[in-house]
């Protein structure tokens, strides 16, 4: 524990939405006490910030080196959602995330994943029933139910479901919400099942309807996913309803930044002062119940220095009264990263990725650059010696998803808007059950790519004719052991390396990754064949 200490500055009181110069008095971890100044100070400090919705495993490092990075931008703390790892590994994997989060000084809150797996319309690698839900919700270090992606399941009242939203109304913890694009009588049956939160929302009207309904709008701007432009005007009217989150963040554009970012476009844009800060922090507290402080005599020492409220520049990051973070640097030192997976298929042959053309007529799955919503195309099929091939003059790439849990056959569809003239890229960071996803031009370097990531046992790759890169991913198959800093920069090499392949999409790897994410509308891709969200069924892939 660092010594006793005190910082002089101007003091940003959220709760009471006032600003005074003051002396703030750390010991042992907390605000001992608060003294005003009569003389104004250089520094502004505030509650640090706080992502209210993130999955910590999409930004490839374990919580440890997630938060190496995110303390340089003010971050003291997130609402962590465990399911990738859950879908992987079950129970075991959130352990493994909450045991890892403890040896570092930073607030990771974790929830319980409610839907592992996320649909039955794929293979996952556990399973967390509502009897599991119920002993994690008993736990401390699990403060609410995480994003209830099943909507049709409540919907129709599926007992299952129900009894996961009992278990969280037993333990009296808040339950976060995932239902995008969901409107009318169906979304009203959603909310009164006690669903608090949705950071879905890509349209105004949606969100307005939700917020409306009493729902809670999680304002999200991850590197696939960006929907702050589109809804950050509803903070005028719902500033007690609204916060910021990343949802997932790839390490690139981790070091770039995180929800400082958000607060300052906020204030560009003109919004007031204390309705932006409250949305990184203070909103997210109340709803939590998270013990973070917020200033205030006997709060944890939770806070950051800013020059000013203007441009919001991070001088210094403390947690629990330690100094993290100062001038871009970050002082938390890294911890042992122990190994764990689940990662059971065999290398895959060149022909694997044949499809034989059943007709002319073929599902395209239409990308949307920073969206996780996809379009549903009917496009002419190219065909060569009687198999449905690629047509690069059309943007239409093959796409495949491949078991990682049992050897399985690949299932095989197409995409549009991606944009590579050649190569392949892969990955089994791959929403929600973590199969291999891969996309390419032609069917040996999407061998190539995905056998990449069988021999490491996990990551993404790229293959191009003799030109291959990986970054490999051993725990869980979807994060690093390594250095926050230098996954970062083999992120960024193997991203340029996708752009060069002609892909014009702002993460390619991300977007991929979305590709097999059978709950968002409308036409994706499980390792059991191509699904229409819209209905919640699967499509053959011609027509």
């Amino acid at each position: 524990m660092s010594l006793p200490f005190s910082i002089k500055a101007n003091l940003i009181d959220l709760e009471n939405k006032n600003i005074y110069p003051a002396e703030v008095f750390v010991e042992e971890g907390r605000i001992i006490r608060i003294n005003r100044l009569q003389t104004e100070q250089k520094a502004y400090i505030l509650p640090g910030f706080i992502d209210s919705h993130v999955h910590v495993e999409s930004s490839m490092l374990v919580p440890s080196e997630f938060a190496r990075l995110a303390v340089t931008h003010g971050t003291v703390a997130t609402i962590s959602d465990p399911h990738e790892i859950a879908n992987v590994l079950g129970v075991p994997g959130v352990d493994y995330m909450i045991e890892n989060g403890k040896k570092v000084p930073f607030h990771f809150f974790f929830g319980a994943p409610s839907c592992v797996p996320a649909t039955p319309f794929e293979t996952a690698g556990a399973t967390i029933d509502s009897t599991g839900i119920d002993r994690l919700l008993g736990r401390k270090e699990i403060v609410y139910l995480a994003e209830m992606m099943n909507y049709p399941g409540v919907i129709n009242a599926d007992p299952e479901v129900m009894a996961k939203l009992a278990a969280a109304k037993k333990h009296n913890k808040p339950v976060d919400g995932h239902a995008p694009g969901l409107r009318g009588q169906a979304l009203q049956k959603y909310t009164a099942a006690g669903i608090s939160t949705d950071h879905e929302c890509f349209k105004y009207e949606e969100a307005l309807e939700k917020l409306h309904l009493g729902m809670k709008v999680w304002i999200r701007e991850g590197s696939a996913a960006k929907n702050f432009e589109e809804l950050i005007e509803l903070l005028f009217e719902f500033p007690d309803l609204i916060s910021f989150c990343s949802d997932d963040k790839h390490p690139d554009s981790l070091v770039e930044g995180h929800i400082n970012q958000l607060v300052k476009r906020a204030i560009d844009k003109g919004h007031e002062l204390f309705d932006v800060l409250r949305a990184s922090s203070y909103n997210i507290i109340k709803h939590y119940n998270l013990p973070v402080g917020l200033l205030k005599t006997g709060d944890s020492a939770d806070f950051i220095l800013v020059d000013n409220p203007e441009d919001f520049n991070v001088l210094q990051t403390y947690v629990k009264g330690e100094l993290v973070a100062e001038a871009g640097k970050s002082f938390i030192k890294r911890v042992d990263v122990p190994v764990i997976n689940n990662f059971n298929c065999t290398p895959k042959q060149i022909t694997d990725f044949s499809i034989p053309a059943k007709s002319s007529k073929i599902r395209v799955i239409e990308v949307l650059d920073g969206q996780l919503i996809t379009h549903k195309l009917h496009l002419s099929c190219k065909v060569n010696e009687g198999f449905a091939d690629a047509d690069l003059s059309a943007d239409v790439l093959k796409i495949a998803v491949i078991n990682r849990y049992a050897d399985a056959k690949p299932a095989i569809a197409f995409i549009k808007n991606v944009g590579l003239k050649r190569g392949a890229i892969a990955s089994c960071v791959a929403h929600d059950c973590h199969n291999i996803v891969v996309t390419g031009t032609n069917d040996a370097d999407m061998c190539k790519a995905v056998n990449l990531i069988i021999e490491a046992k996990g990551g993404i790759s790229l293959a191009d004719g003799s030109n291959n890169l990986l970054l490999p991913l051993p725990v869980a198959g979807i994060m690093s052991t390594g250095d926050a800093y230098e996954v970062a920069a083999a992120y960024t090499q193997i991203d340029a390396a996708a752009k060069a392949l002609g892909s014009n999409l702002k993460a390619p790897f991300m977007s991929l990754s979305f590709m097999a994410l059978l709950v968002i509308p409308q036409l994706k891709l499980s390792d059991k064949g191509l699904f229409d969200a819209n209905i919640f069924e699967f499509v053959d892939v011609f027509e």
